[in-house]
């Protein structure tokens, strides 16, 4: 789980700087008429959500960036589901498979492939699949990142014009949205992370430069982004506080427990 978060933490740094930088600059704004399978298959399909919804809400880009960011989260929901039941059952034989690694603490070949025999075996046992958790991240981040870059692409969303009170072609001229993003940037991870024991210092550093990143970004680049990663954020904090309750309620359990015990 701690390095399914680094890896995509790391992996949507990469996106916002070489997707975005890329793109800012020029656009390349997305048709029907645009080639090659990433755009014609990936961007201008979420462009064509985005403009539809627009249209049937009075051509508002904001509303549309909206209802896209909750829909597309809402159909990749059983995937982080799944995701986090998998990662949940690998922490739960944690325990077993530390003790299989002090069994086989010897380095040579013979005892490493024991250990793996053995722990392959206890994978089977429990009926869990240390790699399926990395599927549902393969199949969600082309989807994110084509829908991050269908906003930057889509002409009309350029040129939509003010939405509460900014302009979704321009940053926000009051820095609220950047804030915001950040803030729940943070919030997100910081929810993700609850209950980890003893989080590594690349995961520390991620907690605070993902925010940081993202605030940066959100400052320079148009405010309809920023829009989009306040509301997935959002999303994303309310999805994993009832799929994984936060930190506080399993120390209240931790607590009752013990108290029980006493």
């Amino acid at each position: 789980m701690k390095k399914r978060i680094l890896l995509l933490s790391t992996l949507l740094l990469l996106v916002l700087v070489t997707a975005g930088c890329a793109t800012i600059d020029n656009p390349n704004y997305i048709t029907a008429e645009s080639t090659g399978f990433w755009s014609k298959y990936i961007v201008y399909p979420l462009s064509w959500l985005m403009t539809t919804v627009a249209h049937t809400f009075g051509n508002s880009y904001g509303l549309s960036i909206i209802i896209v960011t909750i829909l597309i989260r809402l159909a990749i929901l059983p995937l982080m589901i799944k995701q986090t039941k998998n990662s949940k059952a690998m922490q739960a034989i944690q325990p077993e498979i530390q003790k299989l690694k002090e069994k086989y603490s010897s380095k040579d070949a013979k005892t490493q492939q024991q250990l793996q025999q053995e722990t392959m075996q206890l994978f089977q046992k429990h009926n869990v699949n240390p790699l399926a958790g990395c599927f549902p991240l393969l199949i969600q981040m082309p989807i994110l990142i084509g829908f991050y870059q269908a906003i930057i692409r889509t002409e009309g969303i350029s040129k939509a014009g003010d939405f509460l009170w900014f302009d979704l072609g321009a940053p926000d001229p009051y820095y609220i949205l950047p804030i915001v993003a950040g803030l729940t940037t943070f919030l997100q991870q910081k929810i993700m992370m609850s209950g980890m024991e003893g989080a590594n210092p690349q995961m520390t550093m991620m907690l605070y430069l993902m925010p940081a990143m993202i605030l940066i970004f959100a400052i320079n680049f148009p405010a309809a982004l920023a829009l989009y990663w306040v509301v997935g954020n959002i999303f994303m904090i309310i999805q994993t506080y009832f799929i994984k309750p936060p930190v506080m309620q399993n120390v209240k359990a931790k607590e009752g427990a013990g108290g029980a015990k006493k």
